[in-house]
């Protein structure tokens, strides 16, 4: 007698484990669906706006200290996610500055968005490189997690005088890559 309430005890703790995946299942699903919502921006798809205080000696045309991206409507802008701290920025930095010297005459706008840093390190870091277009730190991470949901560092999107995204990088460029990429963007303009 004995074999069948434990046969019973095993099917119904069969059920529950069966119900404990189906659940996490669905609750894996509904985290995705959430998450999908607030993606991170495409190409083809509208630059989420934000506004940027930019360091004291990195503001450039920006005399009043800070850049928001909408009010740069009509040209393009090259948005870099950086931080003093990722070695993969390092490889792009002079790269970056170097280009922007090239196309700023042209109207293109470089800002770069420093992550998970602190000032003192991040302007060491500009300093180190020779950089000098407008940069600025979100410190609250407004910009790089709740607009563009970037996944890590470095990571650029070009923007067109539109305001829709061009092209996205996520990595370092290569030398000479940056440039193409602009090329194309103001060939369409």
């Amino acid at each position: 007698m004995t074999e069948p309430s434990q046969k019973k005890r095993t099917i119904s703790w069969t059920k529950i484990a069966v119900w404990g995946v189906i659940i996490v299942i669905l609750a894996f699903l509904g985290w995705g669906l959430l998450k999908r919502s607030e993606s991170r921006p495409e190409v083809g798809d509208p630059a989420p706006d934000f506004t940027l205080r930019l360091f004291d000696d990195y503001r450039n045309e920006f005399s009043e200290g800070e850049v928001t991206l909408s009010d740069l409507q009509g040209r393009v802008a090259v948005i870099n996610f950086w931080a003093s701290w990722c070695v993969e920025c390092r490889v792009e930095a002079a790269d970056l500055e170097e280009t922007w010297q090239t196309y700023r005459d042209d109207g293109v706008v470089f800002i770069g968005i420093d992550f998970d840093d602190t000032e003192v390190k991040a302007i060491e870091y500009l300093e180190s490189f020779g950089i000098t277009y407008p940069n600025g730190l979100d410190g609250r991470g407004q910009i790089t997690d709740g607009r563009y949901h970037i996944t890590g560092v470095p990571e650029t999107f070009i923007v067109d005088p539109s305001g829709n995204i061009a092209f996205v990088k996520i990595g370092p460029f290569r030398t000479g890559e940056l440039r193409a990429e602009l090329d194309k963007v103001l060939a369409t303009q």
